[in-house]
């Protein structure tokens, strides 16, 4: 399966192309994906694998009524996965979208978001995806798609959700969705949690994030969010970037992130996690 960091306008159809070439079981979008640019939605919309999207906080729009936001939703229909389950048959896959548009920074939401959701609790919030989670086979994979990812992993500016921009660095994760994600896990297992927001590369040149972590559940948390996610190589190859999991006999067996060339040739690959007894 495929996961698209951060967009910031960076899709076209020549990532269709690609995609096609990579004939990925489905793809996951973590947000952020061009500023109210509607370009990228509908190119995104002539996919036809399976497709789930959460919005990010640059996809809100910039009106009070959530005018703007509506439209995305709109246009993007059955593959947004705001606080609500997506599953496909094939490949065998739960994913529950958790809340769209956040910063992260602990719980907020805009005024785009207040003025098409409503002022959405905190408790609210966390029984929207404790609910979607709830819809879910027990007998299929559980992914969480966010575009931040939860509280809980670290405080440092490295750390997945680490707020690197100004000191204090801190924990800058959701906690409507960690506290979601405490609460699924007394009713099942939770697989994998895709996220985005949180750049690899650090401000203030601090270097590059942690983008993985496994915790003692043995949930994977994955960070996709490489940007730019299209780049120019030394040898001037366009190179395009996603992260990549695979999943044997409903367990996670591996997850990457990977570089591709435009013929679909991997350039780069860097494994972050990988069970081989899983896929004995």
């Amino acid at each position: 399966m495929a996961i698209a960091g951060d967009l910031h306008g960076a899709w076209t159809d020549k990532d269709n192309s690609l995609l096609k070439e990579l004939n990925p079981d489905a793809i996951l979008f973590v947000g952020d994906l061009g500023e109210g640019d509607i370009r990228v939605i509908k190119c995104i919309n002539k996919l036809t694998i399976p497709t789930a999207v959460i919005l990010g906080n640059h996809d809100r729009g910039n009106d009070s009524y959530g005018d703007q936001l509506r439209n995305y939703l709109s246009l993007l229909g059955d593959k947004d996965c705001s606080w609500r389950l997506r599953k496909w048959t094939l490949p065998p896959l739960s994913v529950v979208g958790a809340r769209p548009c956040s910063s992260g920074g602990g719980y907020y939401l805009s005024s785009e978001v207040k003025g098409l959701f409503g002022p959405v609790t905190l408790e609210e919030s966390i029984n929207r995806i404790v609910s979607a989670a709830g819809q879910a086979s027990k007998k299929w994979p559980l992914v969480l798609l966010a575009h931040s990812g939860p509280t809980g992993l670290g405080s440092d500016a490295s750390s997945p959700c680490g707020r690197d921009w100004k000191l204090p660095e801190v924990d800058w994760g959701d906690k409507d969705l960690d506290i979601a994600i405490d609460r699924i896990r007394k009713q099942r297992k939770i697989d994998l949690v895709v996220f985005g927001h949180m750049h690899h590369k650090l401000k203030r040149g601090k270097g590059f994030r942690k983008t993985f972590y496994q915790d003692h559940f043995g949930t994977v948390f994955l960070n996709a969010a490489i940007v730019p996610r299209k780049i120019v190589n030394e040898t001037g190859d366009v190179l395009r970037h996603f992260s990549w999991v695979k999943f044997s006999n409903g367990q996670l067996i591996q997850a990457s992130h990977r570089w591709f060339r435009a013929d679909g040739s991997i350039a780069n690959e860097e494994i972050l996690f990988e069970n081989i007894k899983s896929n004995i």
